[in-house]
């Protein structure tokens, strides 16, 4: 069956960096688009970084352009999202995310294949 393992997560303060790691198995990796969400509580779950399967091109909403940055390794069916000048707001949970409906960037709903989510916190 298809996995999504996510890892990296953790408590940084703002400013700070973090990178997030997600490994992929059961699944063809590099025919998937891939995506990073979160979802911080009372809030909806929200793109933050998408990749083609190439890797040829990324997509990020404005509130991640310039400090998040998503790449892939497809001989190691992994993608990472690299964090940095963290702020507060960013706290929430991050999930990767497989599409095989949108080239790049898309909605959760594009994404049918899904990891059980790391925590990031980011402190004042």
């Amino acid at each position: 069956q298809v996995q999504l393992v996510e890892s990296g997560g953790g408590l940084v303060q703002a400013g700070g960096s973090l990178r997030l790691s997600c490994a992929a198995s059961g699944l063809t990796f590099s025919t998937y688009a891939m995506g990073w969400f979160r979802q911080a509580p009372g809030k909806e779950r929200e793109l933050v970084a998408s990749i083609t399967r190439s890797g040829d091109e990324t997509y990020y909403p404005d509130s991640a352009k310039g400090r998040f940055t998503i790449s892939r390794d497809n001989a190691k069916n992994t993608v990472y999202l690299q964090m940095n000048s963290l702020k507060p707001e960013d706290t929430a949970v991050y999930y990767c995310a497989a599409s095989s409906r949108v080239a790049v960037g898309g909605s959760r709903y594009d994404y049918g294949y899904w990891g059980q989510g790391t925590q990031v916190t980011v402190s004042s």
